[in-house]
This record gives structure tokens, C-alpha cells and sequence, in this order.
């Protein structure tokens, strides 16, 4: 009688255990434009039941997979950039099945007001849309802003990278170490061959230039060849 009694109560106790095992299923789906059921790769995944939230991300067919989760009514909640958010609510998960959740997101659109776009104009672009490299503009405020300029055009440009003058009494202009006298000047489209006074028979500088630097506009200095 009783080893009869120890066995019904070890009966109970196993009984017990085995009625407190967790049902477990998976849950999946794929995630896709409503429009073109095109795959969307990257959509953010999350389910909820009670205090269990589990996440995944969609792979580049847009599917995703939830294993081993304890059956029970989920919240599913889908978001990606640019598409409304999907929200499901009071999702049964069985133990009988897998749970597969088509999923087709609406793309979402944002009413702006205007939109206004200014673009600065570079400083130093040159005027000529044909000059790609090795061109610059420059204004009459930099023929003074620079020290030793005195107003001249030329003394001005022994600032610039590549440029150096060949001696403090003249102005001519040395560039990339070429020799002066291939410099050559224009004004209004004319060739002009020195623009300074005092200056000797085939050079291209002087003493003293004959440019009034107020009477000028924004002009462009070439330290390469030329665009035709």
C-alpha cells in the first residue's frame, strides 16, 4: 500500500513538469512595395507579446523569420525609409502552425512648403565658362588689397601660387618659371603687347602700368594655356 501511494504522488509531481512545457512556433513573412511587390531589404522588424519583444531585419528578399517563439497573441510592427509604418495587432500564434504574415507597405509622401535653393557664386571663377583649369578671375579690390600692388594688375598677380615677379623695379611676371615675354595681354578681346610705360621693345612689363585699375572690371589671369 505504500509503494502504491509513493507512485501516484511521483505521478503527480512528473505530470506537473510535463504540463509546464512551453509551446513554441515560428513566425515569418515578407516584406514588399504594395505597388510593384518589389523585395524591400532593410525593413526593421519587431514583435510583442506581453513583456517579450524579439527583432529582426529583412534580408534581400525581403523576408524575415521568428524561431522558437511561445505561442500567444503578438503585436507585429514593421518600419522602413520612406514607407508608411505596418502595424498588426493581436496576432495568434499557434503551436498547430508556422505563422506567415504577407506584409506590403504604402510608400509615404511629405507635403513641404516651398523650397527655396541659392547657389554662391565661387570668387574666383573664371569669366570665361571655356577656361576649365589653370584660370581665375580677379577684381579691382584685389589690385589694392595686396601688398605691393600699388593698383597694378600685374604686381597683384605675383601673389598668386605659381607666379613671382623677376624684379621689384618692373612688373613683369614670371609664370610657372617660363620667361615674361610669352605673357600676353588682353583688354576687351585686343591684344595689347606691354601695358606699361618706360617698358623695353619686346617685354611685356614696365616701371609703371598703363591700366587704371579703377576703370576695370573683373578680369581672368590665365597660369596655362589659354582656351580658344
Amino acid at each position: 500500500m505504500r509503494n502504491v501511494l509513493c507512485l501516484l504522488i511521483l505521478q503527480f509531481i512528473f505530470s506537473g513538469v510535463c504540463g509546464q512545457t512551453v509551446l513554441q512556433q515560428t513566425i515569418r513573412g515578407r516584406v514588399s512595395d504594395k505597388q510593384s511587390d518589389y523585395p524591400l531589404e532593410g525593413a526593421s522588424i519587431t514583435v510583442k507579446c506581453r513583456d517579450s519583444v524579439a527583432h529582426a531585419i529583412t534580408d534581400a528578399r525581403g523576408e524575415f523569420r521568428f524561431r522558437g517563439m511561445q505561442v500567444g497573441r503578438y503585436t507585429v510592427q514593421i518600419t522602413y525609409l520612406g514607407y508608411k509604418p505596418y502595424v498588426l495587432t493581436a496576432v495568434e500564434l499557434t503551436s498547430g502552425k508556422e505563422l506567415v504574415l504577407p506584409v506590403q507597405m504604402e510608400e509615404q509622401y511629405i507635403t513641404a512648403g516651398e523650397v527655396t535653393i541659392t547657389a554662391e557664386k565661387r570668387k574666383d571663377e573664371p569669366l570665361n565658362k571655356m577656361a576649365l583649369v589653370s584660370a581665375r578671375s580677379f577684381t579691382v579690390e584685389e589690385t589694392e588689397r595686396y601688398a605691393g600692388s600699388f593698383g597694378d594688375p600685374s604686381r597683384m598677380a605675383q601673389n598668386f601660387a605659381g607666379v613671382k615677379g623677376s624684379a621689384d623695379q618692373v612688373n613683369d611676371i614670371i609664370i610657372r618659371g617660363n620667361s615674361p615675354a610669352g605673357l600676353l595681354w588682353k583688354l576687351d578681346g585686343v591684344h595689347i603687347p606691354n601695358p606699361n610705360h618706360f617698358g623695353a621693345t619686346g617685354a611685356t612689363g614696365g616701371p609703371v602700368s598703363m591700366l587704371n585699375n579703377n576703370q576695370l572690371g573683373t578680369s581672368d589671369f590665365f597660369t596655362g594655356a589659354f582656351p580658344t
